[in-house]
């Protein structure tokens, strides 16, 4: 099957997921337990004892968020995801800028998260009285990740299943445990919402928004996923509401398991062992860790299918290089383009490491960056939306006004990336993207005007054959 202009199908698994399969391409891309065991002390900093409300606001205004998304999601399939998305609903110049910062989105996702499985991995490695170099451990990580994307779709997402979802009930447990041992789950001060301090609330909000970013890349199974039209949208509100449900709940409990003890919640480096600890469990903070390490990695693997999914569709358009394009012809992946994703998600941390760069500020530094990719590309689909639906003669009051909350909604966390200033070196990451950003944009414009018509024509195309009815 070719598009308008002879660009082949996919070449990808078709339809080979099921809707667990699918949902665990998002739920693994938010990496659940990362958000207890590191973000939670930094949103409770601000928000006290509302953090859970802090996590709520930020689970509806990402379900808005989500609903724009699904306005192309219920109507079309492709690998590009939220790129080709935006293409259809801005056009090619808006699409690739989206494809552009998905890009660094996913990549730096993948290498910030490994570096956090890094850093737990080699705690427990010296528990055990073993002493490894940390890039050993970068070096594992992204060998079994790439084996892992390249050998097989539905592999990648049981393997994703079943890490995240053992790594979310060690969680659970451990919380069970504490509420059992405080005698009771009521804590008045998190429930008395009239006495809380809502400006504390809201700066809380801006990080919670963080916990969820890649919540949408189940879009990029588009071409592998089974009804995709109806699987897709469904997985990405339902990974939102999952999450957000574990985050209320999880930080709720750590609130309230803080209570009493000499160490603040807000100033806890490991806040679920530090709960294993006070309740006479130590055993269990191994497990914990053990977790987070399960969890890190399963995200970089969702990351790296993203981004090689991202890669492979701009190959098609001929923004990068053709052989990108290529499906394995046997496993049915991209696997020049996950080889490629795989091999900056290695490089970089490395070079770092060579720097002296410590294994929690690769952490924090890359996963800040990435973020600023994330929050451009949710602003474009809540514009893209209602310009599509007036193209197709479906917009209405209803969808204009979602897209209006969705944008304000980015608004704050936007904002917060440079008001106040951050302290350096995160004061030049805003100018290091836009200036990232502008590279990619010349090099777009010179492509244009270098191969005329081909590569607009191409994504045209391409957005064409990705919003026919896809069958089952």
């Amino acid at each position: 099957m070719t598009s308008p202009s002879g660009i082949k199908t996919y070449g990808l698994k078709s339809k080979c997921l099921s809707f667990p399969e699918t949902l665990s391409q998002s739920v693994a891309n938010i990496s659940p337990t990362l958000t207890p065991v590191v973000i939670v002390p930094l949103v409770f900093a601000s928000a006290g004892s509302g953090t859970w409300l802090s996590y709520l606001f930020a689970t509806i205004g990402l379900i808005l968020v989500g609903m724009n998304i699904n306005q192309f999601a219920r109507r079309s399939a492709s690998p590009g995801s939220l790129y080709s998305y935006i293409g259809r609903g801005m056009g090619a110049p808006a699409g690739f800028l989206a494809g552009w910062c998905l890009l660094v989105a996913y990549l730096f996702t993948a290498m910030s998260v490994l570096s956090g499985a890094v850093n737990y991995a080699a705690i427990l490695l010296n528990m055990a009285g073993q002493h490894v170099w940390n890039g050993v451990l970068f070096v594992i990580g992204v060998a079994v990740a790439w084996y892992i994307a390249y050998r097989d779709v539905k592999l990648s997402t049981k393997v994703m299943l079943l890490l995240e979802g053992i790594s979310m009930l060690l969680i659970l447990g451990l919380g069970a445990i504490v509420v059992a041992h405080r005698g009771t789950a009521y804590d008045a001060s998190q429930l008395n919402v009239a006495a809380m301090d809502f400006s504390g609330v809201k700066a809380g909000l801006i990080l919670a928004i963080f916990s969820y970013v890649g919540y949408e890349s189940a879009t990029t199974l588009g071409e592998e996923a089974r009804n995709p039209l109806k699987n897709i949208p469904r997985a990405v509100i339902l990974s939102t509401a999952i999450s957000g449900i574990f985050f209320m709940l999880t930080s709720y409990i750590a609130v309230l398991g803080f209570k009493g003890l000499k160490t603040s919640l807000g100033a806890s480096s490991a806040p679920f062992n530090d709960l294993a600890d006070s309740v006479g469990v130590a055993w269990f903070g191994v497990l914990i860790s053990a977790g987070a390490v399960i969890s890190l990695f399963a995200c970089t693997l969702a990351s790296i299918n993203a981004a090689s999914r991202i890669l492979f569709a701009m190959g098609r358009h001929g923004i990068f290089h053709a052989r990108l394009s290529n499906a394995h012809s046997v496993n049915q992946t991209p696997h020049f383009a996950a080889t490629f994703a795989s091999a900056i998600v290695l490089a970089l941390p490395l070079v770092l490491l060579a720097a002296h760069v410590a294994v929690l500020d690769i952490f924090n530094d890359l996963s800040t960056i990435a973020t600023f990719g994330f929050l451009v590309v949710y602003v474009l689909i809540s514009i893209a939306a209602p310009l599509h639906l007036k193209r197709e003669g479906k917009l209405t009051a209803g969808s204009v006004a979602l897209s209006a909350i969705s944008v304000l909604f980015m608004v704050p966390p936007i904002v917060a990336t440079v008001y106040p200033t951050p302290a350096p070196p995160a004061d030049k990451f805003p100018y290091y993207f836009i200036a990232y950003v502008v590279v990619g944009m010349v090099w777009f414009t010179v492509l244009r005007r270098s191969a005329g018509s081909r590569v607009i024509e191409g994504i045209k195309a391409d957005l064409e054959l990705s919003v026919a009815p896809v069958s089952e």
